[in-house]
């Protein structure tokens, strides 16, 4: 039977290919003459198709599974993106392998508030959080991250997605170094590295080993320092990362540019109500500060319960006026300026009383401020707190004042 389907298949296949002349010799044989041929026009011919096709094609719904499939596929190709061009749009293309601070000698256009999203923050470090050294001034240098105790030969992992930036060695600084940048428009330096477990230009998942601890550069004990950056500027990462719980305080972070009579000041805040605080540099002035900030001596002294002739030493605090002040009222503004009354009346009954009168410090606050308050001075603060004029005051700390 399968023989003579092949042979039966094999005969038809004959017959279409002889059809054609046998036809052709019967119409010679008959005196008949062929039609004349047809003229193509082939324009029309595209034209007739495009119009079938326009009637008869449909768009295609995409439904169901095949949705959500190409979704999550342009999902990935945006992640995908995002981490080989980390928040690109910001940094405007800037990829310097160099400098930690790319933008320290360049102008720049910071805007006035920008998004962070955290959630997918990754703790550093494995071993439990121990904070050996914090985030500001210290012997009147800045220190601009946060250490977190750790053995040499611990692993050190990424607080975020991201790319590898700088990969390098500083000899009396960060030792062995890595700079990560982020796609939420974050960048994070962890320093005083034992080994690297990453190349420059790598991309990095959050949590993922990017190093080891150690001890090198300038370094008295083995820690990691780890710092993080809004376009090359530090900020710092208590106010953003709950370390003892190894979570972010919020999910999203807003950072505000405060504003002081208008102008930026490239001041970063979490909070658009924050007051700015100015952190006196080395050979700053009270004139060099307010033209900086398009104010005056004056308006600084009285903000700051101090003279024009006050000594200004490197790290002190000195307080701005924000927008927010600026729109107030007159006498609501008056009433900021001049000293509140009623501490300094409690502070008299206090001392005849013979006991003591503590303040509890709030956002913006400094020893200067605190002193104008209560009608004392820098000076009498530090000796009643054994404490040093530069210290670092922190929000809700006790200040004895009197």
């Amino acid at each position: 039977m399968k023989c003579y389907m092949e042979r039966r298949i094999l005969l038809i296949a004959c017959s279409l290919v002889l059809g054609l002349p046998i036809q052709a010799q019967g119409l010679k044989k008959n005196n008949l003459k062929q039609p004349p041929p047809v003229a193509v026009d082939a324009a029309r011919l595209d034209r007739y198709a495009s119009e079938l096709m326009a009637n008869y094609v449909k768009p295609i719904k995409v439904t169901g599974e095949l949705a959500i499939s190409k979704f999550d596929y342009l999902n990935v190709h945006v992640a995908t993106e995002n981490l080989m061009f980390p928040a690109d749009e910001l940094y405007e293309s800037s990829w310097d392998t160099v400098n930690i601070n790319p933008f320290k000698n360049v102008n720049i256009t910071f805007p006035d508030t920008y998004p962070i999203n955290c959630q997918s923050f990754s703790l550093p470090i494995d071993n439990e959080v121990k904070i050996t050294s914090k985030y500001g001034y210290r012997r009147r240098s800045m220190h601009s991250g946060t250490d977190l105790k750790v053995k040499v030969g611990d692993t050190i992992r990424a607080a975020f997605d991201g790319k590898v930036r700088i990969k390098s060695f500083i000899r009396r600084g960060y030792g062995y170094h890595l700079v990560l940048r982020h796609p939420n428009g974050l960048e994070t330096v962890y320093g005083h590295l034992s080994k690297f477990l990453v190349t420059e230009n790598q991309i990095v998942r959050s949590g993922e080993p990017i190093a080891l601890g150690g001890n090198t550069g300038r370094s008295t004990g083995s820690h990691l320092h780890f710092e993080t950056r809004f376009l090359g500027k530090t900020i710092n990462p208590e106010e953003i990362f709950d370390f003892a719980n190894g979570v972010p305080h919020k999910d999203e972070y807003v950072f505000h540019n405060v504003k002081v009579n208008g102008k930026k000041t490239n001041i970063y805040s979490t909070s658009a109500d924050a007051l700015a605080v100015h952190r006196v540099k080395k050979g700053e002035t009270l004139g060099l500060i307010a033209r900086m900030y398009g104010t005056s001596v004056d308006e600084l002294c009285k903000l700051n319960g101090i003279t024009k002739t006050s000594t200004l030493s490197i790290g002190q605090p000195i307080q701005l006026r924000t927008n927010k002040t600026a729109t107030e009222t007159p006498s609501a503004a008056v009433k900021q300026t001049t000293p509140d009354p009623q501490p300094a009346i409690v502070s008299q009954t206090e001392k005849t009383s013979g006991e003591p009168v503590y303040h509890s410090i709030q956002a913006g606050e400094s020893l200067y401020t605190v002193a104008k308050k209560y009608g004392t001075t820098v000076e009498k603060l530090c000796e009643l707190n054994d404490i040093k004029e530069n210290i670092i005051i922190k929000i809700g700390q006790k200040i004895r004042c009197s």
